[in-house]
């Protein structure tokens, strides 16, 4: 079957598009790879681990790079967890619109707010 996809149709069967998850690229030595470990970190977030995959390339480093879809339409906290388990995020996209910026920045300022006080 996957010789009659096209390369973005295989793409899209491996990653499918949804407007509620992100991905994220991180890099890590063969030897501490651990997809358990990765999954616990991204359940850490209270976010659900959809696709893990240990993709053919290298950092510049030689480490191994592996590619993760995760439930969260914002990679910030799923990529700080993953640092704290010792992983290096090489690069996190998400799916952001204008209204939930405004919210996000509206919640920052309440925060900073409480700090003030």
């Amino acid at each position: 079957m996957s010789g009659s996809l096209s390369r973005p149709e295989k793409l899209e069967v491996i990653w499918p598009p949804r407007s509620d998850s992100s991905q994220l690229l991180v890099a890590c030595a063969p030897r501490d790879y651990s997809g358990s470990a990765i999954a616990k970190a991204v359940e850490d977030c209270d976010t659900q681990l959809e696709g893990l995959s240990v993709t053919g390339m290298r950092d510049a480093a030689g480490r191994l790079v592996v590619a993760l879809t995760v439930g969260s339409a914002s990679p910030e906290g799923v990529a700080r967890s993953l640092e704290r388990y010792g992983y290096e995020v090489i690069h996190a996209t998400g799916q952001y619109t204008p209204q939930e910026v405004d919210r996000n920045r509206e919640r920052l300022n309440e925060l900073l707010h409480y700090l003030e006080m």
